[in-house]
């Protein structure tokens, strides 16, 4: 193996590895955010682990305090026995003779002191006290292998210091291969002709600590057990509780999707039943009040429908009878003829009104029908443009076309298209206050749009969202001169949804407005993204990047109203600088010499 191999390996497990973990760790995130139950069982065992480890804790302090004392105890009440009684054997020996007798006697007593059968063991231990000064010295004397080096420096003082009583302390000895906690009791004897010695009884407490040590792994593994359990009865009383609350939102959602007849079932008194009785009767009101919505909805949609067929008729004679007056307004005084006149534009308006009408019951009553057809848009925006050259030189507004080089084919129906361009243009024209009017033409792989933008007094804050409510106007006190029904942005935007396609506006106070048609190439195909930015501040971002890169190429952006159609210039009216492909703004789209615009000077102002 290489040394490549070699060193590459721990990486690669490594990288697997944190893999594999972040992935744990994201199913379990998705589980703590999309599961009620999960969560409840996790808290619960949560609390119920530190709930266990706080009880455990003062349990296993106080059992283990609990064995010490009672060790102590004992350990006291036997040392204070055999103590008295080595006092008793030392004061009626007679092996005081030389210093190797009396050593012989107390190491044979000492020895017979302690302690080791079974669980039971016990060391003693005779030594000398410091302040000790007879010239017999015995000792010190040891019973085994814990001796006096495990005897305490203050234990031996305080005994010295205070020779009537016993005295008792806990030290760390070492038995065997292992330290284990020991009582030591000490307590004074005085040895004939030798004076005052310390007894030391040493009480191992080996016991204790296996009792311990059983205690904390019972303590351990039953709450181990007992998390477990709690897990297990909180996943138990939790589905008790969410199944309902689960099957009650999979109703919720049935019902949300039009199946108004779905309802909960309802067992028992509780207060799950209660709920389930409750949301019924809910879901009951609510199918009521949508049906009585719905018989109301459709008798209004066929009261306009049949208001508006009706009016047909005495319209057309109205009509008749007012274009016969307005004919011979000649003949008659200049009152008059005014009068006439305004009768005339009155009866277009109100024709205009019905058909606006009649295309709105259509809508609502679903039966607006397409005839689509491969078409090219440009004819449409063409046509839409040359219908109001009249109205914008009326108006003295500019329209400009930046079209793309070539047909822009979509499958549409070219009336209704053409109807929403005119309904744009019309109102960019109205409220553009004699501003220059840009037509925008782009295209992507998967839709093509159109941006109507103008520069006029603009929309005020969430005004975007309420231009296509229905008889909605910006300002109700600025007059009307296009003669407008107020639903024509409505119509519009049916159009756009019947089309699969998007119409959306966008507007700032002292900005103007624009507005953008979106529709899909296909019939029935999904738009991925617009080709056309909706915002004109983006566009414009868009065109100074798409000047300064044509600026450096091949393809210049033509100079001052002199470059033909390709080179973007401003034409013969020496309107708004060149456009570049920025304009598309639509990702995938081609090279610079493809996108390129060419601006199209339809009508400039006198």
């Amino acid at each position: 193996m290489s040394p490549r191999a070699a060193t590459s390996r721990p990486g690669g497990l490594a990288s697997r590895v944190g893999s594999v973990l972040r992935g744990i760790w994201q199913r379990v995130l998705h589980l703590w955010r999309a599961s009620l139950g999960f969560r409840v069982v996790v808290v619960t065992m949560l609390l119920g682990v530190l709930v266990l480890a706080a009880v455990g804790t003062y349990l296993y302090g106080s059992i283990a305090q609990g064995l010490v004392d009672s060790r102590q105890r004992i350990a006291a009440e036997d040392s204070l026995r055999d103590a008295t009684d080595a006092q008793g054997q030392f004061d009626s020996t007679d092996q005081t003779d030389t210093q190797a007798k009396l050593t012989q006697f107390a190491t044979t007593l000492i020895n017979s002191y302690r302690r080791d059968a079974g669980n039971e063991t016990r060391y003693v231990v005779l030594t000398r006290f410091d302040d000790n000064t007879s010239p017999v010295i015995v000792g010190p004397i040891e019973s085994g292998s814990v001796g006096v080096r495990f005897i305490p420096d203050e234990l031996r003082r305080e005994v010295a210091a205070e020779p009537k009583r016993q005295h008792l302390q806990v030290a760390t000895i070492d038995e065997g291969n292992s330290s284990v906690s020991a009582v030591i009791v000490g307590q004074k004897v005085v040895l004939p002709v030798a004076g005052d010695y310390g007894l030391y009884f040493i009480y191992p407490m080996d016991r204790e600590r296996e009792i311990i040590n059983f205690i904390g792994q019972t303590f351990l593994f039953g709450g181990a057990a007992l998390t477990v359990l709690i897990g297990a009865i909180a996943f138990v009383v939790t589905r008790l509780v969410a199944d309902p609350v689960r099957r009650a939102a999979a109703v919720a959602e049935r019902f949300a999707e039009g199946n108004l007849n779905e309802r909960m079932r309802s067992k028992g008194e509780d207060d799950l039943a209660r709920l389930a009785n409750s949301f019924n009767g809910m879901a009951a009101s609510i199918q009521q009040q949508i049906g009585q919505l719905e018989n109301l909805s459709r008798v209004q949609q066929r009261f306009v429908s049949d208001v508006s067929h009706e009016l047909r008729t005495p319209l057309t004679t109205i009509r008749m009878a007012g274009d016969l007056i307005h004919d011979s307004r000649g003949d008659f005084e200049p009152t008059v003829a005014r009068s006439a006149e305004l009768l005339r534009g009155e009866l277009d308006r109100f024709e205009s009104l019905l058909s606006d009408l009649l295309e709105i019951s259509r809508f609502d009553a679903g039966a607006a029908e397409l005839e689509v057809e491969a078409s090219d848009l440009h004819s449409c925006v063409e046509r839409a443009v040359d219908a109001h050259r009249t109205l914008a030189a009326r108006k003295g507004t500019q329209l400009v076309v930046n079209a793309l080089p070539g047909p822009v084919i979509a499958d549409m129906d070219s009336r209704r298209i053409e109807r929403i361009l005119r309904n744009l243009v019309s109102n960019a024209i109205e409220h553009g206050e004699g501003k220059p009017i840009e037509v925008t033409i782009g295209s992507n792989d998967t839709a093509v749009a159109v941006t109507v933008r103008d520069h006029g007094v603009g929309l005020r804050p969430g005004e975007a969202a309420l231009v296509f409510t229905r008889f909605w106007r910006a300002d109700p006190a600025r007059a009307r001169t296009t003669g407008g029904t107020g639903l024509g942005l409505a119509i519009a935007l049916e159009d756009a949804r019947l089309h699969g396609g998007r119409l959306e506006a966008w507007g700032a106070l002292g900005e103007g407005s624009c507005f953008r048609l979106t529709l899909p190439r296909k019939a029935d195909a999904t738009i991925t993204s617009s080709p056309l930015p909706l915002s004109p501040l983006l566009a414009e971002a868009a065109r100074a990047r798409a000047a300064g890169a044509g600026a450096g190429g091949d393809h210049g952006s033509g100079g001052s109203g002199e470059s033909g159609p390709a080179g973007g210039g401003t034409g013969a009216g020496g309107g708004p600088g060149a456009a570049g492909p920025g304009d598309a703004a639509a990702p995938g789209a081609a090279d610079d010499d493809t996108v390129r615009l060419r601006r199209i000077v339809i009508e400039r102002a006198p």
